[in-house]
């Protein structure tokens, strides 16, 4: 791989085709069943889970799991009745030493061969010391190597980037990241407001921008625009500027001291630059809904490149239209992002419903760069309930690497996660559709507020796994594919740049609460009709009324008969966690979603 290659995001999923899932084989070729696949282990304080693919076949009894102190044996089988599930949680007491596993098919009576041995071992490590030490390491990308200039953040480390090329997108994921790093004690509040302060006035008073957009790169040192994607690329990005953007917003509610002069510095150069950015010009056509990527002072439109969804760019129209000074209309959402007839879906994948997006859900950054700020928790529009759907995409990347159907060594139930990365071949944005065996650590670890349970046991498996060869200085290296044995060299900023602030949405909702908080946003969301859940009355906010229909339908645990006095979809938007009943943990989510 060249260390210099020039990577772009910009034309992400030209769709090159629906992969054809390849049914897996019945019998091994010794006659007897096949063995599982995709066997993997992780270690708990209490217990070891073995995981594995579900195995396909005509006359399948279940598994059964074997253990064993020693690589080479002597096994013992752990359950006394064949398992129904592809998955077994070993309980363990502390101190127990390694051990190993492998598991079997039953089939019609025959037992396979032996899959794979795999082995877990607690790290010692809780949950929330294991998030704490990869956001630390994460953090420490947009701090310890943030520039030393202007303090923006870098776009890579160890590709042979520039290291005096700093990022606008990524810089606004970092503003996000070291707000994060204040919150959790990685550096003192005062330290980040300077930080970011500093930030700020770069952007602001020594860079170029156009139209008030900024460009994707620029030179940490002089402020100099370094094109992009090609020569034609150096002027306004518009996504890169929606990013940076978001983070603006976010720093901008969480140094929030009226009595501090950064903080207060900070708040005040926030709202000037987010003021700034002429969103409606970026239409290119008199009265266009359609928002164009670039703008050249030299090449004028000649990028050519809308701004349509399904893909990571929705925060740039609900940025655009929430702009107080430079608004698009409300149309352009539906008319813009949403026009194009492929945004719907309605389609299922490996029985998970996909409401929009193309086949397979495409890369997971689509469901991460535009949600690190904007909460897509209980929210739906005419198209979908966008934190489901987000949900059902990760899932469905999930499945796809469980089922494995080109056979790339690795895979598994906790080895999962496609999306845009370095890969031993160059730089491409993978997913189920275009899949060459490499998995992106951010993917799944970014996909943890939409699936949690997934996540974090991959997470902790990729660390304790792998994390000789995976984790480095900043956390966990940008991808790795087993098929060729290769680890990444190094980090690019977009990737890092989502871990940390989607592991604090899932851990406290900190970069949700900070950037809906914007005055700007919830009228934007009125306007464009998208509502909360239980926003029954569909006024923009949760009322009393709501709060009367959210009553009626409180029906309990397991609970799933609508009760009397509330209709089918007033119960369907009362079941806010997603598990087909309402309950007090639903009465918990309504309440911090009530406003009277």
């Amino acid at each position: 791989m060249r260390s210099n290659r020039l990577y772009s995001r910009i034309t992400i999923a030209a769709a090159i085709g629906v992969c054809q899932l390849l049914a897996a084989p019945a019998f091994g070729q010794r006659g007897g069943p096949e063995p599982p696949a995709g066997v993997a282990a992780n270690g708990y304080a209490d217990r070891n889970d073995i995981v594995w693919k579900p195995v396909s076949v005509a006359g399948l009894q279940g598994y059964n799991v074997y253990r064993s102190e020693s690589e080479s044996g002597p096994f013992t089988k752990l359950n006394t009745s064949p398992l129904p599930d592809a998955g077994y949680s070993d309980l363990t007491d502390e101190g127990s030493p390694r051990y190993y596993y492998y598991a079997t098919a039953l089939v019609d009576g025959d037992e396979s061969s032996p899959s794979q041995v795999v082995s877990a071992l607690y790290n010692g490590l809780t949950d929330d010391e294991l998030l704490d030490l990869v956001q630390e390491a994460t953090f420490r990308y947009f701090w310890d190597y943030g520039h030393p200039a202007c303090g923006m953040a870098r776009e890579g480390y160890g590709f042979g980037h520039s290291s005096d090329t700093v990022t606008t997108g990524g810089t606004g994921m970092g503003l996000m990241t070291i707000a994060v790093g204040a919150q959790r004690g990685f550096v003192t509040r005062a330290d980040a407001a300077l930080r970011v302060a500093t930030i700020l006035t770069f952007l602001d008073e020594t860079v170029e921008r156009y139209h008030g957009a900024w460009a994707h790169h620029y030179h940490g040192f002089t402020g100099e625009t370094i094109p992009f994607a090609g020569y034609q690329d150096n002027g306004g990005d518009l996504v890169e500027t929606a990013f940076l953007v978001e983070g603006i917003l976010t720093v901008r509610q969480y140094f929030d001291d009226p009595n501090d002069f950064v903080e207060s510095y900070i708040r005040d150069k926030a709202t000037t630059m987010w003021e700034g950015v002429e969103w409606n010009w970026y239409r290119r056509y008199p009265n266009s809904n359609i928002l164009y990527w670039h703008w050249s002072p030299d090449y004028d439109w000649a990028m050519n490149h809308q701004i349509r969804g399904f893909n990571e760019a929705m925060i740039v129209y609900l940025l655009a239209v929430a702009s107080p000074t430079h608004p698009m209309p409300p149309e352009s959402y539906h008319e813009g992002w949403a026009g194009l007839s492929s945004y719907v879906n309605g389609n299922e994948y490996y029985g998970y419903q996909l409401w929009v997006g193309p086949p397979y859900g495409g890369p997971l950054f689509w469901t991460h760069y535009s949600h690190l700020g904007f909460d897509p928790r209980y929210k739906r529009d005419i198209y979908a309930n966008y934190s489901t759907n987000f949900r059902n995409i990760s899932l469905i990347n999930r499945a796809h690497c469980i089922e494995n159907p080109n056979g790339f060594a690795g895979y598994s139930p906790l080895v999962w996660g496609l999306t845009a990365s370095f890969n031993p071949w160059g730089y491409a944005a993978h997913c189920p559709t275009y899949d060459n065996g490499t998995i992106t650590p951010t993917a799944a670890i970014s996909a943890m507020p939409y699936a949690p349970e997934e996540s974090l046991a991959t997470l902790r498996h990729l660390y304790d796994v792998y994390g000789a060869q995976l984790f480095g200085p900043y956390g966990f290296y940008d991808a790795f594919n087993l098929e060729v044995n290769w680890f990444a060299p190094g980090y690019v900023a977009i990737d890092e740049g989502t871990i940390v602030p989607m592991i604090e949405n899932y851990r406290t909702g900190l970069c949700w609460k900070l950037f809906m908080a914007n005055p700007e946003i919830r009228p934007m969301m009125t306007a464009i009709d998208m509502y909360f859940d239980v926003d029954f009355e569909y006024d923009g906010d949760i009322d009393a009324a709501d709060f009367a229909v959210f009553a009626n339908c409180l029906a309990g645990p397991d609970v799933t008969t609508v009760p009397e006095g509330c209709t089918p979809a007033q119960f369907a938007g009362s079941d806010l966690d997603d598990d087909n009943d309402v309950d007090l943990r639903d009465a918990a989510i309504f309440q911090e979603l009530f406003a009277p």
